[in-house]
């Protein structure tokens, strides 16, 4: 955490690149709407992950997926005439810096995805609000108020009571989410700063590219080093080799880089809309969408702690909808 609010406080440390809170725009219901929309696709995205997390290795995804998705997004760019400069603004140091940011984060994420539920792995990566909140406090200066840190305590709370840390019901795979969560942070934080004139599709573009790059790096090292073993053999959707993609598989990760430039747009919309730590409270509405895909397409029935936890964060969420 000391680590992440000190690179974040280094984005604001840079006279040529300042940006006065005042000159940031503000308007919270679109802010609202863009992220618990991109938290309903990812969602979506997520199950897609899991249920072929069996066929594919992660790195195969992101390479393939990617490999589509920045084709698409440019073509859907230059269709609607905003492909000027679109180059130059996805590969700016910060546009780079962020998508660097969010490529850690779901790297972490979608590691972690085939071992736990959907809920569960949502809840880790959920820490994020709270460093997000954090960090807009003491580095941005944005008013987080009251209300907003109550909501803030709340929904850590929940989060708590649905990871149980330190009972039986706690996986060490959990703690993977929980790294990402603090890039996630600082992604977002990066975006509300300093990519405020960066158009969306740049953004998208900049998050896409660098998600294939390494894809692509991460396979090619694999192949370099050729894992064998138990390990290779206990966790082939992280260490094993590339397999072939049939026509249906092609299908599949042409949905999910159509997902991935949707997500990508909304999600840096959503930040350069409103506040960081009112945004991030309402990603929290992710956790109820996975909930009931465990239930429709995994059959994971929701506990009594889950419950109680989602609850909690849903009450956060009110809190600062009150604020």
């Amino acid at each position: 955490m000391y680590l992440a609010m000190q690179v974040a406080r280094k984005l604001t440390e840079i006279p040529l690149l300042s940006i006065e809170v005042e000159t940031r725009p503000l308007n919270i219901t679109r802010g609202v709407l863009l992220i618990v929309l991109a938290a309903l696709t990812i969602s979506v995205q997520d199950v897609i992950f899991k249920l072929f997390s069996n066929t594919l290795t992660l790195w195969q995804i992101f390479a393939l997926r990617g490999v589509l998705a920045v084709p698409l997004l440019l073509s859907v760019s230059w269709m609607r005439g905003a492909h000027r400069g679109i180059l130059r603004a996805a590969f700016g140091t910060w546009s780079i810096l962020r998508a660097l940011f969010i490529t850690t984060t779901f790297l972490a994420f979608y590691a972690a995805i085939p071992f736990l539920s959907l809920s569960t792995v949502g809840a880790a990566n959920y820490i994020a609000p709270i460093f997000v909140a954090l960090l807009s406090a003491y580095v941005i200066k944005e008013a987080v108020g009251p209300l907003g840190w109550m909501g803030v305590v709340l929904g850590f709370v929940g989060v708590v009571v649905l990871l149980q840390p330190g009972t039986d019901a706690f996986s060490p795979w959990a703690l993977l989410p929980i790294i990402g969560a603090g890039f996630y942070a600082l992604a977002h934080i990066t975006t509300r700063t300093r990519c405020q004139g960066v158009p969306l599709a740049a953004l998208s573009l900049s998050q896409n590219t660098v998600m294939m790059v390494a894809g692509v790096a991460v396979s090619l090292f694999l192949v370099f080093l050729k894992p064998q073993g138990e390990l290779h053999a206990a966790y082939p959707y992280i260490l094993g080799e590339w397999t072939t993609v049939t026509p249906q598989d092609w299908l599949v990760l042409l949905l999910l880089a159509g997902f991935a430039v949707g997500i990508g747009m909304m999600l840096a919309g959503a930040y350069q809309a409103a506040p960081p730590s009112t945004v991030a409270t309402f990603e929290y509405s992710y956790l109820v969408f996975v909930a009931v895909w465990d239930i429709l397409c995994f059959g994971i029935a929701p506990t009594v702690a889950s419950i109680t936890g989602m609850m909690l964060i849903v009450g956060a969420g009110v809190l600062v909808l009150r604020r």
